[in-house]
C-alpha cells in the first residue's frame, strides 16, 4: 500500500494520491502524523497489507517543530515492513527551524557605533519578533566531560550552511597571561587591549582549550576589566580550570561582526544582524525546536529513506530499542548536536548517509549486553562524515560506540578537530573505513579512540585507511595526533591489515595487555608502533589505590564467569599476573618504511612484548600511488606469511542510495 504526504496536500484528503485529484479535491496528507495515524487505523483493522506500507514523501520544507513520534504501534513485520521515503527522489527537507525574510541595512546610529568601522553600511538586521519568532533558546555551558544532549541555542544558516557567530579573534587564537586567583581561581588575564571594546557586552562567552589540548569548553564571561586585562567567568569556571599559555576565543559580541558570514543575536530585542557573504538574497533560516525532529520508541522493521534532516537545535532521529530498523540514502546537516541517537534494541542499520556540520557528532550507537557479551549486531555502512564537532571540539566523534556488537565499516571521515571513532564496549568491528586530516585542533588525540579499561576487549580494527594525521598539520599547541590510540591500559584490541601514511603516531598501545598488531602497512609514520608500561611509572596510580577506576571497571563485570572466562581468559587471573606489566602485546609481520618504527618506554623489551617478523625499511615492495599505497606481488613480507590487504576495498561504495562518491 501507497500512502503520500505532501506539503501541498490536507490532512482531511486520503492521502491515496500522489497528487490533488482537483475535480474531487483528493491527494495526499499536508503532514506526516497524519500518514502515521493512517497506517495505526490499518493496523487496528487488522489490514496491515502484505509488503507493507510505504509513506511516499513529495519534494518540498516539511516544518518539524516537534518530533514525529513513532511508538511500538507505528513498526511493521519482517513481512510488512513500514517505510518512510522521499517520492522519485524529490528532494524532501524535514526541517526544525523557519526562514527568515525582510533583511534590511543597519540605521539605528547606536548599533553602527558598536559595530566595527569595516563593517558599517555591510550589515544586515531581521526583526524576528515580527515574524513570529520568538524563541531564541540560549547559550549554554557545554564541552568535554559535560552531556552531550545539551541543546544549541538559536543559529543562523545561510544558502544551506552554518555561519559563524561573531567572534574574536576570527582565525587562531587568544592567549590567557596569567591567573592572578590561581587555576581553580575563575579568572585569568589576556593581554590584547581589544577587552575595551567588550565592556558592558551582555552574554558574552569565551570557549577555549583551558588545560589540555584534548578538552574544550563553552564559559560565560560575568566580567571584564579592562584596566587588568581580567576576565572573570561564571562558576565552575572552565573545565580543568584555566592555565597560562592555554588558547581561547571570545564570542557573542555585536563589537566583533567584522567578517562576512557572521551574526549576532539581540535576544532582548529580537533583532538578527548578519553580515552576509553575498548580497544577502539567499535563504537564512535560524533552527528553533530543542527536540529531535524523528523519535523511534519500541518500533521494529520501519525504514527511513531518502530524507534531509536539518537545521534544529537537538538531533535528528533518536532511536531506542525496536529491531530491524533502517536510516538509509538520508542527509544530516545543520544540526546542533548529533545526527543520529540509537540505543538498545537489535539489528538497525544506518546505510549511506551524509553527515555534515554538527554542532556535536554524526552517530551515538549503542546496545548489547556486557554482563552476557550478546551482540546488539547494529551497523554504520557506507556513510559520510565530515564537519562535525562544529561546537563541541572534543570527544564528539563522526561515530560514538558502545555496547557490544556494533559494526563500522566502509565510512569516510575527514575534516574534525578531534576523534573519528570513540569507541567503549567489546567486539565491534571497524572495517574498511578511510580516515584523514581528524585531530585538527587537538592534541594528545586518537582518530580511533579508547582508554583506561581492562575489559572492553574484543575488538577489531582491519583494513582501515589512516593518513595525513599528525604533525604534518601543525595545531598550535601540537602534541601527538595517533591513528589508532589505546590510552591508558586499553586491552585486548587487533589491529590487523590497516594501511597508516603520514598518520602520525599510528599504532598506541598505552600500558594495555593482550593487543595484538598485526600484517600493518606503515609509511612515513612517528612512530609506526608506540608501547609503554606507564602502569609502572607515571600512572602507577591505577594499581596502588590511590585512583580505583581500573579497578572499579573490572569489578564492574562477571570476567571470572562464562561467558567472559571462556572469551577473555586472560582476564580471569589478571589481578594475580602483575597487572601493571604490559603483557601479552604482540608485534608481528608488520611493514614499516620511512618515518620510525618503534618506540619502547618504560625498559620495555622484546622480553615482554611479542616481536617478530617485522620489515623494516629496506625494499619492502610499498608503492606509494595517487590512489593510496599498494604491496608489490614481490614484496619479501608475503614469505613471512603477511597477508594481502583488499585496499580496494576501502571507504564508500555507490548502492542504490549512494549513485556518485564524493571526491574529497
Amino acid at each position: 500500500m501507497n500512502l503520500y504526504v505532501s506539503p501541498l496536500g490536507n490532512d482531511s484528503w486520503s492521502g491515496r494520491l500522489a497528487s490533488p485529484n482537483r475535480t474531487r479535491t483528493d491527494g495526499p496528507f499536508a503532514t506526516l502524523e497524519r500518514a502515521r495515524d493512517a497506517i495505526r487505523t490499518l493496523k487496528r483493522q487488522g489490514k496491515l497489507p502484505e509488503g507493507g506500507v510505504t509513506v511516499w514523501l513529495r519534494g518540498g520544507m516539511y516544518a518539524q517543530l516537534t518530533p514525529l513520534e513513532l511508538t511500538a504501534e507505528d513498526g511493521g513485520t519482517p513481512q510488512s515492513p513500514i517505510t518512510y521515503s522521499a517520492y522519485r527522489n524529490e528532494q524532501v527537507r524535514l526541517v526544525g527551524g523557519k526562514r527568515v525574510t525582510g533583511w534590511k541595512p543597519v540605521t539605528d546610529a547606536t548599533v553602527l557605533r558598536k559595530l566595527p568601522p569595516k563593517a558599517r553600511g555591510k550589515v544586515l538586521v531581521a526583526d524576528l519578533r515580527g515574524q513570529g519568532i520568538t524563541d531564541y533558546g540560549q547559550m549554554r555551558r557545554r564541552g568535554f566531560g559535560l552531556s552531550t544532549g545539551i541543546p544549541a541555542g538559536l543559529e543562523l544558516f545561510y544558502n544551506g550552511k552554518p555561519m559563524p557567530l561573531a567572534r574574536y579573534p576570527n582565525e587562531g587564537w587568544l592567549k590567557i597571561a596569567a591567573t592572578p586567583a590561581g587555576q581553580q581561581g575563575g579568572r585569568f588575564t589576556c593581554d590584547d587591549p581589544r577587552l575595551r571594546r567588550w565592556m558592558g557586552a551582555e552574554d558574552v562567552w569565551v570557549h577555549g582549550y583551558w588545560t589540555w589540548d584534548w578538552a574544550d569548553s563553552y564559559e560565560r564571561i560575568v566580567s571584564i576589566d579592562a584596566e587588568k586585562g581580567e576576565i572573570v567567568t561564571a562558576e565552575p569556571h572552565g573545565v580543568y580550570g584555566y592555565t597560562p599559555g592555554k588558547r581561547f576565543r571570545v564570542l557573542n559580541l555585536l563589537e566583533e561582526l567584522d567578517t562576512p558570514g557572521e551574526w549576532y543575536l539581540d535576544r532582548e530585542t529580537g533583532l538578527l544582524y548578519f553580515y552576509p557573504p553575498d548580497d544577502g538574497t539567499g535563504e537564512a533560516m535560524v533552527s528553533l525546536t530543542e527536540k529531535p525532529l524523528f523519535t523511534l520508541n519500541g518500533v521494529s522493521h520501519l525504514r527511513i529513506e531518502r530524507m534531509t534532516f536539518e537545521v534544529c537545535r537537538a538531533t535528528g532521529i533518536e532511536m531506542r530499542g525496536g529491531q530491524q530498523n533502517t536510516i538509509a540514502g538520508c542527509t544530516f546537516r545543520n544540526i546542533g548536536t548529533v545526527g543520529v541517537v540509537i540505543e538498545g534494541g537489535t539489528e538497525h542499520k544506518v546505510v549511506s548517509c551524509d553527515f555534515m556540520d554538527l554542532g556535536d557528532g554524526g552517530i551515538q550507537v549503542s546496545g548489547g549486553d556486557r554482563n552476557t557479551l550478546t551482540p546488539c549486531k547494529h551497523e554504520v555502512l557506507n556513510c559520510l562524515f565530515t564537519r562535525y564537532s562544529r561546537w563541541c571540539r572534543t570527544y564528539r566523534p563522526a561515530v560514538l560506540v558502545n555496547g557490544v556488537g556494533v559494526r563500522v565499516a566502509h565510512c569516510l571521515m575527514y575534516d574534525a578537530p578531534h576523534n573519528a571513532i570513540l569507541f567503549g564496549g567489546n567486539d565491534h568491528l571497524f572495517e574498511y573505513n578511510e580516515v584523514h586530516h581528524v585531530c585538527t585542533e587537538t592534541g594528545d588525540a586518537g582518530a580511533f579512540y579508547i582508554g583506561r579499561d581492562f575489559t572492553q576487549r574484543g575488538t577489531v580494527i582491519r583494513y582501515n585507511y589512516f593518513h595525513d594525521l599528525g604533525k604534518s598539520l601543525q595545531a598550535e599547541t601540537f602534541v601527538d595526533v595517533m591513528a589508532v590510540y589505546l590510552d591508558d591500559c586499553a586491552s585486548g584490541i587487533t589491529i590487523f591489515g590497516n594501511v597508516f601514511y603520514k598518520a602520525g603516531r599510528a599504532a598506541m598501545i598505552g600500558g594495555g595487555r593482550d593487543n595484538t598488531v598485526e600484517n600493518n602497512i606503515f609509511v612515513e609514520c612517528e612512530p609506526s608502533v608506540h608501547v609503554d608500561a606507564r602502569g609502572l611509572g607515571w600512572a602507577s596510580f591505577w594499581f596502588d589505590g590511590r585512583d580505583s577506576t581500573l579497578m572499579d571497571r573490572l569489578k564492574a563485570v562477571p570476567y571470572q564467569q562464562p561467558p567472559w572466562s571462556e572469551r577473555y581468559p586472560e582476564l580471569v587471573n589478571i589481578l594475580n599476573d602483575e597487572p601493571a606489566v604490559p603483557k601479552g602485546n604482540k608485534i608481528i609481520r608488520n611493514i614499516s618504511v620511512g618515518g620510525r618504527w618503534i618506540d619502547l618506554y618504560d625498559n620495555l623489551t622484546d622480553k615482554i612484548i611479542t616481536i617478530r617478523d617485522n620489515i623494516i625499511d629496506g625494499d619492502a615492495g610499498v608503492e606509494v600511488t595517487a590512489k593510496g599505497i599498494r604491496l608489490r606481488k614481490d614484496s619479501p613480507a608475503f614469505k613471512l606469511g603477511f597477508q594481502p590487504i583488499p585496499v580496494e576495498k576501502i571507504g564508500l561504495y555507490r548502492d542504490a542510495y549512494r549513485k556518485r562518491l564524493p571526491s574529497h
